[in-house]
C-alpha cells in the first residue's frame, strides 16, 4: 500500500504545555496542532493487552477505501492510511480527538479528520490587522480508530462526504498534509547552510535534485522558514530537563551511557544515550538494528530517533535513543560512531534505516561493513511524491507497481517485472525511478534475502518501522513530557518480554506431528518462533523433493509442492555434514529453517534439527552464555555492581527455578527449603556488607555420578522414541506418496474420458 504520512505544522519544540498526564483521571487537555486549532484527549482506561506482532499488516489493494472494521499494525499506520486516500480523493488531513488509557497513558483512540473541519474560533483579534482566509467549514468527514485488545487499531467510525469542493489531482500537492520539508530536504539544507549557501541557492539545489519545481514538494517560503528555524533551533526550558534527567541516570547506573555534540550548556546540540539494559541487549540480540527516522517524516516536535532491534520473542527491544537538532552528515556520522562506542564497537550485520542519501553517506563511513537496507515505507511514501502524475492517471500502477516489488521470488522474474513496467507506462526516462532502481539491492526485497534481518517473511521486507515507541512518542510529544512517556513504555515493553517469557515456560505448545524435529523444536524455540517453525515444518507433507543432480559430496534436490510444479525451489544437501541450503533463502534472510530444507530433511531421514539451523538468539536461553566484555561496555569490572545486570541475571535464574521448582511436591519442598536458606544467605550477606558468605559442597563427586548415570538412561529413552518417531513418519509418508500416485492416475483416467468424449462429439 502506498502509504503518505498525515503532517502536522512545524511547531518550535518546547512553546506548547501540553495538558498534566501525572492524573490519570484528567478529563481534558489541550493540543495545539495549528494556529486556533483546538484538539481535545479524554482519558479513558484500557484493557487491552497486545502482543507485538513480527508481521505488519498489508493490505492486497493499495487503492483501497476506508471502511469501518478495517485493521491496521499502528495508530500511525492508520494516519499514514487516511492521508494516502486524501491525496487520491483531493482533501488535507489532521489529527483530532484523542484517548488515553488510565493504566498507562498510552493513546488508545485517535480521531483523523478533513483538515476543513469545524470552524475557527472567532478571537478579541484587532480589526485593523489582516483578514485570515476561512479554511473551515464544518465538514465532517473524518476516520476514528481506536486499539483493539489483539494490539491492532480498527476503525470504528467513518464519514466520507465532504461540504466542499475537493482539489484536482494535478493541485492535491499544495495542500497543507501533503506539503513538508522532508527528512532527505532537511538534511541537503542543513549541509548547504552549513557551506554557507542562502535561500535561493539552495532551491535552486532542490528543484534540480527533484527534476522541477512542482517535484520539491515545498515552496521558497518553506525553504527560507526551515532555514530560518534551523539557526534558533534548541531543545528550549525543556531540554535542561533532560539533560538533568540524563545526568542522574548515569550516577544511578555507571552502565548508563550518553554524549552530547555542540553546545551541551545551551541545549543546542545532539544528544545520544543507551542504559545498561540497552547495552546489553545489544550483546545478545545486535545482530540487526533499525534507525527510526520517523520524526523526519513525521513533522514530529521532538526529533528523537531510536536505535531499535528484536528480541528473542520477535518483540521490538531498544539499543539506545537520539535526538537530533542538526541533521548534517557529520552530525549522523558523529551519531552512528558514538552509538557503536557505547555497543563495545561491534556493528551489526543489517542496519534499515532512511533511503537519505546523507545517512548512506554516514552508515557506510560508520559502518563499513554492514549490510544497509531502505525502509520500505519511507520508498514507497517517496514514490507517491515523485511517480503522482502516474497514480492519478493509471489507476492499475500502483497495484503493478507493488507487485513488482514484492511478490518477484527471483531477480530474474523482478528484472522482467520491472522492465515490463517501465515500458508500459512509458517510464524509462524517469530520473527517481532510475535512481531507485540503481539503488535496488538496498530496498528491493529479492535482493536482501541473502543477510538477516531478523523478519519472519522475505516479503515482510520493513514495510513499516520497527516502532518501539508506538503509542508513546510520537507527533505530539513535546520535550516536557518526552522522558516520562519514554519510561513508561520501556517500562511496558518490559512487562512484555516478562510475560513472553513466562508464557514460554509455562505453556507448551500443542504438537502436530509425531516428528522429534517438531518436540525438539519446541523445547529449544520461544513460543512465537516455535509456531513459526511449526508451520514450516507441517508444510513440508505436501512438498516433494527430487533428486537433481548427484555429483560430488553434495546432493541438489528439487522441492515443489504437490501440483505446483512451476514453483521451484533448489536445496542443495551435503550430507556428511547435514549441511543444506536453500534458493529461497529464507534461514539466512530470518534464521528460520525453511520447509524446502525440511523436505529433504524427511527424505535423508535427518530427524533433529543440526546444531548449525539453532539460531540461538531465537532460543529460549538466548540471554544465557554469553560472557560480556566489561572494560569494553563502560561497566563497573564486577559486573555484580551493575544494577542492571544483577536484575537481569536473576530474573532469567528465577523463571527458570520455578518452572523446575513446580515439577512434583517434593521437588516443590526441597525448592522451598533452598529458597529460604538463599533468603538466610541474603539477609546475612547485607549485614556484613560485601563479605563473602561462605558455601559448602556436599559429596560433589557422589552427585556428579548420579547426574551422569541420569543422563545415559534419559539418552537411551530419547534413542528409542526417537526411533519409534522415525518408523511413524516413515509409514506416513509412504500412505502419503500412494495416495499422490492414485491421485495422479485418476487425473490421467479424468483427462483419457475427456478426451474421448470430445472426440466423439467431433464425429
Amino acid at each position: 500500500m502506498i502509504i503518505n504520512m498525515d503532517h502536522l505544522n512545524v511547531i518550535p519544540f518546547d512553546n506548547i504545555s501540553m495538558g498534566s498526564e501525572d492524573d490519570p483521571n484528567t478529563a481534558l487537555h489541550l493540543q495545539h496542532h495549528q494556529p486556533h486549532n483546538l484538539d481535545f484527549d479524554f482519558d479513558y482506561p484500557n484493557n487491552n493487552n497486545d502482543d507485538d506482532l513480527l508481521e505488519p499488516t498489508s493490505l492486497s489493494d493499495p487503492n483501497l477505501d476506508p471502511y469501518e472494521g478495517m485493521e491496521f499494525d499502528s495508530e500511525q499506520s492508520a494516519r499514514i492510511f487516511y492521508n494516502s486516500y486524501a491525496r487520491r480523493v483531493g482533501f488535507s488531513t489532521r489529527v483530532s480527538v484523542y484517548q488515553r488509557s488510565r493504566r498507562d497513558g498510552s493513546i488508545i483512540c485517535r480521531q483523523i479528520v478533513c483538515s476543513r473541519e469545524g470552524f475557527r474560533r472567532e478571537g478579541n483579534e484587532n480589526r485593523s490587522k489582516r483578514q485570515r482566509t476561512v479554511t473551515r467549514v464544518g465538514c465532517k468527514a473524518q476516520m476514528t480508530v481506536k486499539k483493539q485488545s489483539s494490539g491492532k487499531w480498527a476503525v470504528t467510525k467513518l464519514v466520507e462526504d465532504h461540504n466542499h469542493e475537493l482539489v484536482p489531482p494535478d493541485k492535491v500537492h499544495s495542500l497543507r498534509s501533503h506539503r513538508h520539508v522532508s527528512g532527505s530536504a532537511r538534511s541537503l539544507i542543513d549541509t548547504l547552510q552549513a557551506a554557507g549557501m542562502g535561500p535561493s541557492g539552495v532551491m535552486s539545489v532542490l528543484i534540480r535534485e527533484s527534476g522541477g519545481i512542482n517535484n520539491v514538494g515545498f515552496t521558497k517560503v518553506d525553504c527560507q522558514n526551515y532555514m530560518s528555524t534551523s539557526r534558533q533551533r534548541t531543545l528550549g526550558p525543556g531540554g535542561q530537563a533532560v539533560f538533568d534527567y540524563l545526568k542522574q541516570m548515569q550516577a544511578e547506573d555507571p552502565g548508563f551511557f550518553y554524549a552530547v555534540q555542540g553546545d551541551f550548556e545551551n541545549s543546542t546540540g545532539n544528544v545520544f544515550w543507551a542504559d545498561a539494559n540497552a547495552r546489553m541487549n545489544y550483546s545478545f540480540f545486535g545482530d540487526t538494528i533499525t534507525f527510526d527516522t520517523t520524526y523526519r517524516t513525521n513533522r514530529y516536535r521532538v526529533p528523537f530517533a531510536p536505535f531499535t532491534g528484536w528480541n528473542h520473542h520477535g518483540q521490538p527491544l531498544l539499543f539506545g535513543c537520539a535526538l537530533l537538532l542538526n541533521e548534517s552528515e557529520s552530525s549522523f556520522v558523529w551519531l552512528f560512531e558514538t552509538w557503536l562506542a557505547a555497543m563495545s564497537g561491534r556493528c551489526p550485520i543489517s542496519i534499515t534505516t532512511d533511503q537519505d542519501r546523507i545517512i548512506r553517506a554516514a552508515v557506510s563511513q560508520a559502518f563499513p561493513g554492514t549490510r544497509l537496507r531502505f525502509c520500505k515505507w519511507n520508498v514507497f511514501r517517496e514514490a507517491q511524491e515523485k511517480l503522482s502524475h502516474e497514480y492519478h492517471s493509471h489507476p492499475t500502477f500502483e497495484p503493478e507497481f507493488h507487485r513488482c516489488i514484492n511478490m518477484a521470488e527471483s531477480i530474474d522474474e523482478f528484472e522482467s517485472c520491472w522492465e515490463s513496467l517501465l515500458q508500459r507506462f512509458d517510464l524509462s526516462d524517469n530520473e527517481w525511478l532510475q535512481s531507485m532502481y540503481n539503488a535496488r539491492q538496498q530496498w528491493v526485497p529479492v535482493y536482501l534475502q541473502d543477510t538477516f534481518f531478523g523478519e519472519m517473511s522475505i516479503l515482510q521486507g520493513s514495510d513499516s518501522i520497527n516502532s518501539y515507541f508506538d503509542g508513546y512518542i510520537n507527533a505530539s510529544t513535546n520535550i516536557h513530557n518526552l522522558i516520562k512517556q519514554y519510561e513508561k513504555a520501556m517500562a511496558i515493553r518490559h512487562e512484555k518480554e516478562v510475560k513472553a517469557d513466562y508464557d514460554t515456560l509455562n505453556s507448551p505448545p500443542v504438537l502436530k506431528t509425531p516428528s522429534p524435529m517438531e518436540k525438539q523444536a519446541a523445547n529449544l524455540y520461544t513460543r512465537r518462533i516455535f509456531m513459526k517453525f511449526q508451520e514450516e515444518l507441517v508444510e513440508t507433507l505436501a512438498y516433494l523433493a527430487t533428486v537433481v543432480d548427484d555429483i560430488g559430496s553434495a546432493i541438489t534436490y528439487q522441492v515443489a509442492k504437490f501440483g505446483e510444479d512451476h514453483k521451484v525451489h533448489h536445496v542443495r544437501f551435503n550430507a556428511f555434514e547435514k549441511r543444506a541450503s536453500c534458493s529461497c533463502q529464507m534461514f539466512e534472510f530470518s534464521g528460520i529453517i525453511c520447509r524446502h530444507i525440511l523436505a529433504v530433511f524427511r527424505v535423508k531421514n535427518v530427524l533433529t534439527l543440526p546444531s548449525n539451523y539453532i539460531l540461538k538468539r531465537w532460543t529460549r536461553n538466548a540471554k544465557s552464555g554469553v560472557v560480556l566484555d566489561e572494560h569494553t561496555l563502560g561497566l563497573p569490572c564486577n559486573t555484580q555492581e551493575s544494577l542492571a545486570a544483577r536484575s537481569e541475571n536473576l530474573r532469567q535464574e528465577a523463571i527458570k527455578y520455578v518452572e523446575e521448582g513446580a515439577e512434583s511436591e517434593h521437588i516443590y519442598n526441597v525448592a522451598m527449603d533452598a529458597l529460604h536458606e538463599a533468603i538466610r544467605k541474603v539477609a546475612a550477606a547485607k549485614m556484613c556488607g560485601s563479605a563473602p558468605v561462605q558455601t559448602t559442597v556436599v559429596n560433589g563427586s557422589q552427585q556428579l555420578l548420579s547426574c551422569s548415570l541420569d543422563e545415559d538412561e534419559k539418552i537411551q529413552e530419547l534413542t528409542a522414541e526417537l526411533e519409534q518417531a522415525s518408523q511413524r513418519c516413515e509409514a506416513y509418508r509412504t500412505k502419503l506418496l500412494c495416495v499422490m500416485k492414485d491421485m495422479e492416475e485418476w487425473k490421467l483416467r479424468i483427462s483419457v474420458k475427456v478426451q474421448n468424449v470430445r472426440l466423439k462429439m467431433k464425429d
